[in-house]
């Protein structure tokens, strides 16, 4: 699920470092190192502007120091937060001056001599030669080793594509009462929406949205799982009172999902009892409210429709509901989710709501796939796609 109150640039950074610091050790040995070398150089590179006249022993530990600050920065690049720059980057100044006091103590307490100027300058380029060719190298092997592993995940990224695509294909069913169209597409990341519609014994239809909290192979996961689990717990549904249909979906729902789930996961929903009598009942559990447009209306108003209730795995409560609602030939009922809503310009402004409105009562004539193109047409205009869309439309004939 997308959020929008950081800046991009922040959320940019926040996932590099999040990236990070999952990254094992024996990936970034390589790079730590290869930091070290590149920056030991100035240690030497000092030694050559002096005409090589320094100490051996203080132009090696000069360039392990300036290793290791290199090391250090690069710790806090890559593990901890980037605040820690700016004091790394004061105590820079006592660490220097105190280097300096303990060079010159070596020089004095040992009686270490200058060095010739040729011997020196030799010394300090040959140093300086190799060191740019292990860093050369400690590079490379640092990118070949991420390269593997984005080669290898870009693998898995396709694949798990190719998955959600088949689980959640586009829907497009026609009852005697009712015209439904549903659609699901996938940002960059695999996420978790799914849009699905069954039909039941009872000549009723199921239609319902559900959005998984989070990203990744996971949410992929259990987006299949909760489908599965849906389509199982319809079996009977069609010897049930219609009331009764989609809470028991829904706490079917809430009573498998915890075993199958990370604890943090949860699933939020938005579901529909088409009955063949035109009758209609909806539910929701902690989503985005539900669009009522009405055709017949002088204004052809839309009407926002909420309820509140807890997603769905997150906590062991009871009690779900659905509500039922009245439709006229040519009114529309709009679910979707808030990779639709939260759909973000440049000044972090949402698509939200009103816009979502605007688009609807722009496009009610037309077809259902075409509606559908619109609303999703508007908001990547709006603002660049980052999350799933998915939305679920339904017209009464």
């Amino acid at each position: 699920m997308a959020s929008t109150t950081l800046t991009p640039w922040y959320q940019r950074k926040t996932k590099d470092w999040q990236y990070y610091r999952s990254v094992p050790f024996n990936r970034l040995w390589a790079l730590y190192a290869g930091a070290f070398c590149l920056f030991a150089v100035t240690g030497f590179f000092g030694d050559m502007l002096s005409l090589g006249h320094m100490p051996y022993v203080a132009v090696i530990l000069n360039a392990i120091c300036s290793g290791l600050v290199a090391i250090t920065y690069s710790i806090v690049a890559t593990r901890l937060n980037p605040y820690f720059f700016i004091i790394l980057t004061i105590l820079q100044i006592p660490l220097w001056i105190g280097f300096s006091f303990f060079i010159s103590f070596l020089i004095s307490h040992y009686h270490l001599q200058p060095v010739p100027t040729p011997s020196g300058i030799r010394f300090a380029a040959a140093s300086m030669l190799v060191l740019v060719i292990v860093s050369y190298l400690l590079f490379v092997r640092f990118l070949r080793v991420e390269g593997r592993e984005t080669f290898r995940l870009r693998n898995e990224l396709q694949l798990a594509h190719g998955i959600q695509k088949t689980l959640v294909p586009p829907i497009h069913m026609r009852t005697s009462e009712f015209e439904l169209y549903g659609r699901s597409d996938p940002s960059d990341q695999v996420g978790g929406d799914l849009v699905d519609a069954v039909l039941l014994d009872d000549g009723s239809t199921v239609a319902y949205l559900a959005d998984i909290a989070g990203h990744g192979l996971q949410a992929g996961i259990l987006m299949g799982m909760l489908k599965t689990a849906a389509r199982t717990a319809l079996l009977d549904a069609g010897s049930m009172e219609s009331p009764a249909v989609l809470p028991s979906l829904m706490e079917r729902l809430n009573r498998v999902l915890p075993s199958v789930k990370e604890p943090q996961m949860y699933a939020t929903f938005a579901g529909f009892l088409l009955n063949p009598d035109g009758s209609v009942f909806y539910a929701l559990a902690a989503h985005p409210p539900i669009l009522h447009y009405r055709m017949q209306t002088n204004d052809r108003r839309v009407t926002p429709i909420s309820a509140e209730q807890f997603p769905l795995g997150l906590l062991p409560v009871t009690g779900f509901s659905s509500e039922d609602t009245t439709m006229a030939s040519g009114d529309l009922l709009i679910a979707v989710t808030d990779g639709i809503l939260e759909a973000c310009n440049q000044s972090e402004e949402e698509f939200g709501l009103d816009r979502l409105e605007n688009t609807i009562v722009n496009h009610s004539i037309d077809s259902l796939p075409a509606l559908a193109d619109a609303i999703l047409n508007a908001a990547r205009a709006f603002g660049k796609q980052v999350d799933d869309q998915t939305l679920l439309l339904i017209r009464r004939q």
